[in-house]
């Protein structure tokens, strides 16, 4: 009896376990933008706080090329640092809550965050 309740214990744990997927961070790194006509650092600047925020991002300017982005959904918060030059730019992880961040791997549903934010933000440059 005894070790039914250890298969029992193991195939619960797997069971949850494999709910909770982890997979390697999605970093975006110098995304070339192919934009034609005159823009400046600041239009990109703009369309990058433009995609972030319809998608619920809350984008906050740091500095000239450094946007913080972050995400609060429900009991999950995603960070991200946004850098950008009129050429290029990066969304790269900065800090989580409640995503089971590892040091490489995180929650399934972070990549998927980001790179909806990736497309967002190139539909946005796609229109300047």
């Amino acid at each position: 009896i005894k070790q039914n309740y250890i298969v029992i214990i193991a195939t619960a744990l797997m069971l949850i376990l494999a709910g909770c997927r982890a997979n390697p961070i999605y970093n975006i790194e110098d995304a070339s933008i192919q934009v034609e006509g005159k823009y400046s650092a600041n239009d990109v600047k703009k369309a990058i706080i433009r995609a972030g925020s319809g998608l619920g991002w809350t984008m906050k300017a740091k500095k000239p090329g450094l946007i913080v982005g972050t995400l609060f959904l429900r009991k999950h918060v995603a960070i991200v640092d946004v850098r950008y030059t009129k050429n290029a730019y990066s969304i790269t992880y900065k800090d989580s809550q409640n995503l089971h961040y590892d040091g490489t791997s995180i929650h399934k549903n972070y990549n998927s965050w980001v790179q909806n934010l990736n497309r967002q933000i190139q539909a946005q440059l796609s229109a300047l």
